[in-house]
């Protein structure tokens, strides 16, 4: 993956199982001007022929915030033109963000704003710090929440407190966690399998329970045939931690 970017700073562990792609505009809050939205959106499509990665951990530089959501002192004076054709690149970046072949974590310190909080909850979990505070105050500014917000929180939280951070705007507290952690955790499972696992809660979650169940049966029969399998049956009887190479 290019490491050519302007607004991102991308990571890997030493292994390149786990890579870290961090907003970085700190001076800013990590505000999402038109570039971070290019960038955000090119980094994440090369995550779907990237077959190192196995785990994403999105983050944002600095102490005080993930991200604000849309740089506004970029936006003053913006014609209706220009807006949209900027929002659909941010509606571009957010799809890939959602639809990633492998789990993101959002790690989240200070404040996850607009579509700052929209983009830690396109991730598949949220790892909060104390320090988190998590708004989605579009309604405040005659604005929509444009990338998600609308649709995911509902399901997340459910549909009552959804609708009072969304019309009300009101900043919400989370606690803290390790997403680092949690991301070796992960990483050291099947790859192969993590992926399977995920399309089938992702595509399931989406249809009947009969069609869900053929399609995790798809998923567990995609994993068969691998490497990875023999090699963790193999470890569990070797009484050993298995070494997964993604085949």
């Amino acid at each position: 993956m290019s490491s050519s970017y302007k607004t991102l700073n991308i990571t890997r562990s030493t292994d390149g199982f786990v890579v870290t792609v961090e907003l970085c505009r700190p001076e800013a809050l990590n505000a999402m001007n038109t570039v971070m939205g290019e960038e955000v959106l090119r980094c994440f499509d090369a995550f779907q022929w990237d077959k190192t990665v196995r785990v994403v951990v999105f983050t944002g530089a600095g102490e005080k915030a993930f991200c604000v959501g849309g740089d506004l002192k970029e936006r003053e004076g913006m014609t209706d033109e220009a807006w949209r054709a900027q929002h659909f690149i941010f509606e571009q970046g957010a799809a890939r963000v959602l639809h990633c072949p492998v789990p993101v974590i959002a790690a989240v310190e200070g404040f996850a704003m607009g579509g700052g909080c929209e983009l830690a909850v396109l991730s598949d979990f949220v790892v909060a710090s104390e320090s988190a505070v998590f708004a989605v105050p579009e309604v405040t500014r005659g604005i929509f929440p444009g990338i998600g917000g609308t649709q995911l929180l509902p399901r997340i939280i459910g549909g009552p407190a959804a609708k009072e951070m969304i019309f009300t705007g009101r900043r919400v507290d989370a606690h803290e966690a390790k997403a680092l952690e949690i991301a070796a955790t992960i990483a050291e499972n099947g790859p192969i399998a993590v992926r399977q696992a995920k399309k089938a809660i992702n595509w399931g979650s989406e249809t009947d329970l009969e069609t869900a169940m053929a399609l995790a049966i798809e998923a567990y029969n995609n994993t068969v045939t691998t490497d990875d399998r023999l090699e963790g049956v193999r470890a569990f009887n070797e009484k050993r931690k298995p070494r997964f190479h993604g085949r």
